[in-house]
């Protein structure tokens, strides 16, 4: 027996027309971005590393993580070539920071040759820049998630 003549009413678990509605998406998304925001502005003003600063950075890691263990994604079929020019720069970008960090960490960060961190982290101190890199991070690991 078929259960496409039964009226279920709207939001009904099998029905889900109504988040198609451009209103209430508006709506969901207005929520959602305040939600976010207000998180990573109070994420922001936590003190480094102290276990708020930790939890705050856990809690959303988590909550993204479970979502893309739950969600299998369709797979993204692999190139057929790879382009050795565009991955031979990748590569070296990568082994020049990888050697910065090494080589900073060999002689313990000194100011004459600081390390990648000590050098960034001047630039995110203030808290509303610290909040928009968590949020663009919470955003980079959503966009992952949904790919």
């Amino acid at each position: 027996m078929a259960a496409d003549d039964v009226h279920r009413w709207p939001g009904h678990r099998g029905d889900r027309s109504w988040l198609q509605d451009p209103g209430r998406r508006r709506i969901r998304k207005t929520v959602i971005g305040t939600g976010l925001v207000t998180y990573c502005w109070m994420a922001g003003g936590t003190t480094p590393l102290t276990t708020k600063a930790l939890l705050s950075v856990l809690f959303p890691g988590v909550v993204i993580a479970s979502i893309a263990y739950g969600r299998s994604p369709e797979r993204i079929p692999p190139p057929d070539s790879l382009d050795a020019a565009g991955f031979s720069y990748w590569v070296i970008c990568l082994a020049a920071l990888f050697e910065w960090e090494a080589s900073a960490f060999t002689d313990n960060s000194q100011w004459w040759h600081p390390s990648l961190t000590n050098l960034i982290n001047p630039l995110i101190a203030p808290h509303p820049v610290k909040s928009a890199a968590m949020l663009a991070w919470l955003l980079a690991g959503w966009a992952l998630v949904k790919r």
